[in-house]
């Protein structure tokens, strides 16, 4: 069967191969030229060298979207980090209605991100409406409005993967532990953690990489009001590259640039976590 599958595996291999390189990887070298262009269609290019790159971090709008990103990243991935991890905990004592409690916590997970957006608009103007504001009045009630939704939507995909960590770690460990006088708190921190540290690997990955991805929920949320001011990377390089002609090489810029951004702390992340990895 090797030996066949050996023969045979360019044949199987070849149709992904090809609709990979046409989906993704062409586009993407095609971007990174554009990057360096100034254009209207692919077709029309002209190249300006780094004159897209220079007017990309001159322009107000993509340092406000680059800081505000950072921010709300920071704190998306420490409360949804948190959160997930202290229900996972929760729902691994057993307790009756433990499953139901995880379909529940995992079900917004499944909606769409501009139907949450709205949906949370809707439910977070209504309260602030009493105060005699809404979401576009001040930067800081999109700010916070983004990590509610952020982390309604997230944290209980990120408790299902802790949930699993938690149940893999050998329970010998655990009563070896407690015999030797171990409290809970020790156990969680000598135990547990180092235990199920590639779940936190990848809750991390996933929570960072979708924080700076952000595009759908931020343009149903605010759509960057007040004056763009709530604008995440992803909503300003869609407003670059449609918001004007003549603006798309600097629109592509923006995005290569966010390209790396993205790649190098989600990368540097792996990195960190997976040296502090613990093999069973």
């Amino acid at each position: 069967m090797e030996k066949i599958l050996k023969k045979y595996f360019h044949i199987f291999a070849l149709p992904t191969l090809i609709a990979f390189l046409i989906a993704f990887f062409v586009p993407f070298i095609l971007g990174m030229y554009l990057s360096f262009t100034e254009f209207t269609t692919v077709t029309n290019s002209k190249f300006v060298g780094l004159s897209n790159y220079v007017k990309a971090f001159h322009n107000k709008d993509f340092l406000n979207a680059l800081i505000f990103t950072a921010k709300f990243a920071v704190v998306s991935v420490l409360t949804i980090n948190i959160f997930a991890f202290i229900l996972a905990l929760f729902l691994t004592r057993g307790l009756k209605g433990s499953n139901i409690l995880r379909s529940a916590f995992f079900m917004p997970n499944l909606i769409g991100g501009i139907v949450l957006g709205y949906i949370w608009q809707l439910i977070i103007n209504g309260v602030l409406y009493k105060f005699g504001v809404t979401m576009t009045y001040d930067p800081k009630y999109g700010f916070w409005g983004l990590v509610i939704l952020m982390n309604w939507q997230m944290i209980g995909y990120m408790m299902i993967i802790y949930i699993a960590g938690i149940q893999n770690v050998p329970e010998d460990l655990v009563e070896a532990a407690k015999i030797d006088g171990a409290d809970s708190f020790k156990i969680l921190r000598s135990i547990k953690i180092p235990m199920i540290m590639p779940s936190i690997t990848i809750c991390l990955f996933l929570t960072i990489s979708n924080s700076f991805k952000l595009f759908d929920q931020n343009l149903a949320l605010t759509a960057g009001a007040p004056a763009k001011k709530t604008a995440m990377l992803a909503l300003d390089i869609f407003n670059t590259f449609y918001g004007s002609v003549g603006a798309e090489g600097i629109g592509q810029a923006k995005a290569v640039m966010f390209f790396l951004l993205v790649g190098v702390f989600a990368f540097a992340q792996l990195a960190f976590t997976r040296n502090r990895e613990v093999e069973s």
